[in-house]
């Protein structure tokens, strides 16, 4: 498997025009593996496609990414002695532990109709963070966003990390946000198509980092 600089130069050489946001990008991977160094987690949030891109990042965390992340002996021995053990340990991969804020609709409708739709996502951190090594990643490509700014505010509250992921401008999110990646886009749909590879890259290097 690939190290994380191998990993790091390669995205630069696919997208040259992201290379004044190296410094920036490697912050963001070492946020997101002091948390895990430290036992906490990623929550990651956003709106419409940033949504999406919250649910994806997750996704590649918790499972293979590129890595098939086979438990080690250790885990497997967790196993021993349980009914069909071997399937278990089979198809279980390595996790690093992600949720993504988006995912809940029940709670979510229910706070935004109970109490104040801009605070969706601020309830959550202020649910799941009591470990002050949790990371929140905040999508939005106008950086204003409401319910993801109070997201930040909370965390920022609580002494937890956050990383922003937004369009060129400057914004709410990089002035709040402890490492904020400003692509250089300002049209939605143009900041959606830089996000992708950059969360991607992101989640590969830490991948590398935790996974043979």
């Amino acid at each position: 498997m690939k190290n994380v600089e191998q990993i790091f130069n390669e995205f630069l050489e696919r997208y040259p025009s992201l290379s004044e946001l190296s410094d920036n990008i490697m912050s963001a991977y070492d946020l997101i593996c002091d948390s895990y160094d430290n036992g906490g987690k990623v929550l990651a949030c956003g709106n419409g496609g940033s949504a999406a891109d919250s649910d994806h990042i997750v996704g590649e965390l918790m499972k293979g990414f590129i890595s098939k992340r086979k438990l080690s002996s250790e885990e497997m021995g967790i196993f021993e002695g349980i009914d069909g053990a071997e399937h278990l340990i089979s198809n279980l991969q390595g996790a690093l532990p992600a949720i993504s804020l988006c995912s809940h609709s029940a709670l979510m409708t229910a706070f935004l109709n109970d109490v104040e739709p801009d605070m969706i996502y601020a309830q959550q951190v202020w649910g799941y963070s009591k470990n002050s090594f949790d990371t929140v990643i905040a999508l939005s490509t106008s950086g204003s966003s409401k319910d993801v700014v109070n997201a930040v505010k909370v965390a920022n509250a609580l002494g937890i990390n956050s990383i922003g992921i937004t369009g060129a401008d400057e914004s709410a999110l990089s002035e709040l946000c402890t490492v904020c990646i400003r692509l250089p886009e300002t049209e939605t749909f143009k900041v959606q198509e830089l996000t992708l590879p950059v969360y991607h890259l992101i989640c590969e290097m830490v991948e590398a980092t935790y996974f043979d």
